[in-house]
């Protein structure tokens, strides 16, 4: 474990140097279409209150993170039905305009190529989509019988063919998950080649048909990073909150195995705990764009600093 750790540290300094690049999420809005049976905001979940930022909101949200220095802001929210689109587009030409030196990320789940075309046009240059899980069984365990595998497959196939920075990954030790499953993602990702990967280990949500399903392995979290660093050694990996949330040096131990961005949260304070995606997320202290200097002394502890750039992911070879 030691080595595997210190070859992918090594590969990763290779690339970008001991930079950790920052991206400002902002939680859009925790309405959801889908029921997703781990998501703690999936539609049928009655114990949580629903909100949704408006324009201005959001816009005071990338002012906030412009003038710290954040130069990527990740849009994130619940999957919505497509009338909703139009306004989004909007958004993201506002946020363009604004601040046209900035990238725009988006994660808002699964729509037509069209929908996707239509952002891509108005600025978008990123988007991120977990697959969750290659193995159909498992995906179809994890989500209701309306939802399908192989389109949320070619949902990532489109972004990739629009342009897009395209990240996906999944979830570590979600239920029923094997490691012959785990390998099988390894071969996908490499396969498919993103720009960025997006794993953490799984945490239930009490609320949810999965709530009293264990939590992932932060270990075996840190172990995927630094294998697919080493196979895929200029994509973009986050030490994801999760793993902050599961151990309190978790997001130190995702940038040692090889990750090199982090996602501190750009959202109003008093939506983050509305957003609860899994238990006890963490949103505050260094996960927050407010404690960025706590960030930067954690980062600095072992040997890493901020880089302020956008942090475009490299072409993949």
């Amino acid at each position: 474990m030691d080595y595997l750790m210190r070859q992918a540290r090594e590969v990763a300094q290779q690339q970008f140097g001991k930079g950790i690049y920052l991206r400002g999420l902002i939680e859009l809005s925790n309405v959801c279409r889908n029921n997703c049976l781990y998501c703690g905001i999936r539609c049928s979940n009655c114990h949580i209150g629903r909100y949704t930022l408006t324009a201005d909101q959001v816009m005071a949200c990338c002012e906030q993170g412009y003038d710290i220095g954040f130069r990527t802001f990740v849009i994130q929210g619940g999957e919505w039905d497509e009338q909703r689109s139009p306004w989004i587009a909007e958004l993201i030409q506002q946020i363009r305009q604004r601040w046209p030196d900035c990238a725009i990320t988006l994660s808002l789940g699964e729509h037509p190529r069209e929908t996707y075309a239509m952002w891509r046009e108005a600025g978008a240059d990123r988007y991120l989509l977990r697959h969750e899980t290659h193995n159909r069984r498992l995906y179809s365990l994890l989500h209701p019988q309306e939802m399908s595998h192989a389109h949320r497959l070619q949902c990532l196939d489109w972004l990739k063919e629009l342009g897009f920075q395209v990240g996906c990954g999944i979830m570590v030790g979600a239920p029923f998950q094997t490691i012959d499953s785990v390998v099988d993602d390894i071969e996908y990702l490499i396969a498919f080649g993103p720009h960025m990967i997006g794993m953490g280990p799984f945490i239930p949500q009490r609320d949810t048909p999965l709530g009293r399903f264990p939590a992932g392995s932060v270990d075996l979290t840190a172990r995927l990073y630094a294998i697919l660093r080493l196979a895929m050694p200029m994509a973009l990996i986050p030490s994801t909150t999760a793993m902050a949330t599961l151990a309190p040096d978790g997001r130190l131990r995702g940038i040692l195995a090889g990750a090199n961005v982090v996602m501190p949260n750009l959202s109003p304070t008093d939506t983050r705990q509305l957003y609860a995606l899994y238990n006890n997320k963490a949103s505050l202290g260094a996960e927050s764009a407010q404690g960025i200097k706590m960030l930067a002394d954690e980062l600095s502890s072992i040997g890493y600093h901020i880089d302020w750039s956008r942090g475009d992911a490299p072409t993949q070879p």
